[in-house]
């Protein structure tokens, strides 16, 4: 068996490892240049894109903001998983909500502008204070600008006038004050069986994901009953077949979509230590037409991603229940290095372990760490709401 995926990043390489035990190989086209690489070591591997795509069982992506004349090209074999139509949606905020307002699904209050003239129109509607997008190629805080105060429009307008609003319009929302963000990962293949990990909860710093709590604390079955049917309107318009990915806004009892994500996602990586089944592996099964595999937590699970730093002993391995994922690419500022996996008992057990791990770590490269990791310690409850997959914490 074979799979060829589209993007030859992390998520590539996580998908590779995943794949192995399976006896399914998995081989990546760089969407810069169209070369042919192993995921994991990198190295060219001197194939056609032509012949390769005749050659494999299915095609996938890590990632959606795919070239379209290469989206269009492996369209044509039949088989990308998922569709054109679910990656075109991932990357185009527009398209985006549209779906989102055809499904009656709730999201933040928005307004499509293509003339840097039509923001004082969406500051009238939407009030002061806003989150202005760019409806494609934006991710991890690029591409998305702030508005605290009218007082900082002009200058916002003058930033924005030399942007291309006909070719990318902006997606303006309205700044919400919710209690936290949460997102759901689950799989859906060909025959529409949906496997569902529980809620996760994310701590953003900067627009980037820094940490993920799994299952998410105090989630009562109407919450995770509520993103649920929010994923299977989705999955279902879609026609999905893989691993998708719903990030939230809490506000209350209620649910808010903030974006899809048509492909593994960032806010999934503690399943490699925290489910029977990791998202990679699940995401593999469903494009191969394989039975799903379970999404039963084995333990609650923080995912802490390590961003542009590279610079730190390897002592905190001796952590119990401590797992470190390296990408092995070069450092930057605000580049993803690797994540760490951190498992334990309970809520208490983990806090204390990342404040274990805070003391191995620099502070400006890890800031949500300490704080999330005393909130944890405090916390009682049970660890998801799902009755098949509870664990007393």
């Amino acid at each position: 068996m074979s799979i060829l995926v589209l993007g030859a990043g992390q998520l590539a390489r996580m998908m590779a490892l995943a794949g192995y035990p399976l006896g399914i190989s998995v081989q990546a086209v760089d969407v810069v240049d169209n070369k042919i690489v192993d995921p994991v070591t990198k190295l060219v591997i001197n194939n056609s894109l032509d012949r390769l795509i005749e050659e494999v069982d299915a095609i996938t992506v890590e990632f959606e903001h795919i070239p379209e004349d290469l989206l269009e090209l492996v369209h044509t074999s039949g088989k990308l998983k998922p569709s054109v139509e679910a990656i075109l949606t991932g990357a185009d905020r527009v398209r985006e909500k549209k779906l989102l307002a055809k499904l009656a699904i709730a999201n933040s209050p928005f307004e499509i502008v293509t003339d840097v003239e039509q923001l004082d129109n969406a500051v009238e509607k939407l009030g002061e204070r806003l989150i202005i997008k760019a409806s494609r190629d934006g991710y991890d805080g690029y591409g998305q600008w702030r508005l605290e105060s009218k007082s900082e429009l002009p200058g916002l307008k003058q930033k924005l006038s030399k942007l291309d609003l006909q070719k990318v319009p902006l997606i303006v929302e309205t700044m919400l004050n919710f209690d936290r963000e949460l997102s759901l990962v689950a799989v859906r293949n060909g025959e529409g069986d949906i496997a569902y990990y529980p809620l996760a909860e994310n701590l953003h710093h900067k627009g980037q994901l820094h940490v993920s709590i799994a299952p998410a604390p105090n989630v009562d079955t109407p919450l995770n009953q509520q993103a649920q049917d929010i994923f299977n309107k989705l999955s279902e318009s879609l026609d999905y077949v893989g691993v998708l990915a719903v990030e939230f806004f809490q506000i209350g009892q209620q649910l808010l979509v903030n974006e899809i994500a048509p492909r593994v996602h960032n806010s999934g990586h503690w399943t490699m230590q925290g489910a029977d089944t990791c998202q990679f592996e699940n995401h593999l099964r469903a494009v191969r037409s394989l039975p799903l595999g379970s999404t039963k937590v084995t333990s609650p699970t923080a995912m802490i991603n390590i961003i542009g730093c590279q610079a730190f002993a390897r002592d905190m391995l001796s952590i119990p229940g401590c797992h470190l994922h390296w990408y092995g690419k070069a450092s930057r500022k605000k580049r993803k290095m690797g994540h760490f996996n951190l498992c334990a008992d309970n809520y208490a057990e983990l806090g204390k372990a990342m404040h274990t791990l805070a003391e191995y770590l620099p502070t400006e490269h890890f800031p949500m760490l300490r704080d999330e990791a005393t909130r944890l310690v405090e916390t009682r409850g049970v660890c998801t709401a799902e009755d098949s997959n509870t664990i007393r914490c």
